[in-house]
């Protein structure tokens, strides 16, 4: 009999069973595939370790503009994808061995539930059955795939995040359904090594949901380095290597070696037994409050298949939730300070409200910005390079409600200002904290000077 029974190795499962071992609950984790998840093996990692060699790549051919001059300068594209699978391996032995660590019985294989008895919930695996006194669903999520006519016909043409991670060749044009997150860092990642990248997007803007000036400044960037957007496009059918689509209520084709389908990501609820407990769905995903409790006692979802926040960070935090409620701790689940990241080349960050969001919700609100340019170690660092911080706050209060950047590293300063959100600090209160200079951090109280 276990404490808790766990059904996915992905963030949220992998980080509640560890918390649970330390905490002294006896956990059990299923993992179908390789620890991690898609993160780890499809996702999150893959993808940055590839990217970061692409940044490199771009790095040594504009060496010039730093006075470092290189000939020659060249890739391996077989050798890339060779390091990004020894980076993955090494990362996925390290998460086995946090489990081991932590006294967590891992099991290898699919899980299925079975039901609840006298002697608590039943998991199914490998032949056996595994009983626990609580059930945390952790089975995340995947690509979507829309009906579009002709996908199927197109063969290997069409790929997912999944397949085009380990292609073996770079191909020569590549179309990009879908202008997302992930769409746009494979964009970037191909185009930098020369790929003759065209993205197709159904919405007015590319990243939807970030804000949107700052999306609209990174889509001119990469349109200057030769990426083709076609935006308001809606695909109506693949036909082999031609993507045909409606635009301004006209028909246009354009071809490519490989598609990319990048339309977003489902939570995957069926296939392991869930109606066995008669839990509840909300929209695609397990409907939970905010101690990630389903409607079923003993039984939590965390991660992807709560279809809310399909984030890695988000699933980590999910995952504590459970295990501190289940120890003694009542701990809730808040959103309102989860930031998101893209990881082009320059990155985009942000966090809370956008001022889309905010017009959306009613939220009175004071907006500022300022150009990267105004800290002066990303003046040293991007030679001709731009971006932008913008910083937006409560009308009455001044309270900071939303921080969103363009510009080189980004992804490193966010946590900052989701800090600020979380604790509700005001502009006045963030003026006094000493930023370190010179640092490209300080464009964050540079900004929050400008109000």
């Amino acid at each position: 009999m276990f404490d808790l029974l766990i059904i996915g190795g992905g963030p949220a499962g992998y980080v509640a069973a560890e918390r649970a071992g330390h905490k002294g609950l006896k956990a059990l984790l299923f993992e179908k595939k390789a620890m991690g998840g898609v993160c780890l093996n499809e996702g999150c990692i893959p993808t940055k370790t590839m990217l970061y060699s692409a940044k490199t790549y771009e790095n040594a051919l504009h060496g010039d503009k730093y006075g470092v001059f290189v000939d020659n300068v060249r890739f391996d594209y077989g050798k890339i994808v060779s390091r990004k699978n020894k980076v993955v391996r090494k990362l996925v032995l390290g998460v086995e061995g946090k489990m081991k660590a932590s006294q967590v019985t891992v099991v290898k294989g699919e899980a299925r539930i079975l039901g609840r008895g006298a002697g608590g919930i039943e998991v199914g695996c490998n032949g056996e059955s595994y009983h626990g006194a609580n059930l945390l669903i952790c089975t995340g999520s995947e690509a979507s795939v829309p009906p579009i006519p002709g996908l199927a016909e197109a063969g290997d043409i069409v790929v997912t995040n999944r397949e085009i991670l380990d292609l073996k060749e770079q191909p020569e044009s590549l179309v990009i359904i879908g202008g997302g997150v992930i769409g746009m860092e494979f964009a970037f990642f191909f185009n930098s090594l020369g790929t003759k990248v065209t993205v197709v997007e159904m919405l007015p803007e590319i990243l939807g949901g970030l804000d949107g000036e700052i999306s609209a400044m990174l889509r001119d960037i990469y349109a200057k380095k030769g990426i083709e957007f076609y935006l308001n496009a809606k695909v109506i059918q693949v036909d082999g290597k031609k993507v045909v689509f409606e635009k301004d209520g006209k028909t246009q084709t354009i071809e490519g070696e490989k598609i990319l389908l990048s339309v977003g990501r489902r939570p995957v609820t069926k296939g392991f037994g869930l109606e066995k407990l008669n839990v509840e769905l909300k929209g695609n995903g397990i409907k939970v409050d905010e101690k990630m409790r389903t409607n079923v006692p003993g039984v939590f979802a965390a991660g992807d298949v709560t279809g809310f926040s399909l984030l890695a960070h988000t699933a980590m935090r999910e995952g504590e939730v459970v295990v501190n409620n289940l120890t003694g701790r009542n701990d809730v689940m808040r959103y309102q300070a989860i930031p998101g990241v893209v990881y082009t080349n320059p990155e985009v960050a942000g966090v809370g409200e956008t001022e889309e969001s905010a017009k959306a919700n009613g939220i009175a609100y004071r907006v500022s910005k300022l150009p990267m340019t105004y800290a002066g170690r990303f003046v040293a660092e991007n030679e001709g390079g731009n971006g932008l911080c913008k910083i937006l706050t409560g009308e009455k209060r001044g309270e900071i409600i939303g921080v969103h950047m363009l510009g080189n590293p980004s992804s490193e300063m966010i946590y900052g200002a989701c800090m600020a959100i979380e604790q509700e600090m005001t502009v006045k209160e963030m003026q006094e904290i000493v930023f370190p200079h010179p640092t490209v951090s300080e464009i964050i109280k540079e900004t929050l000077f400008t109000f």
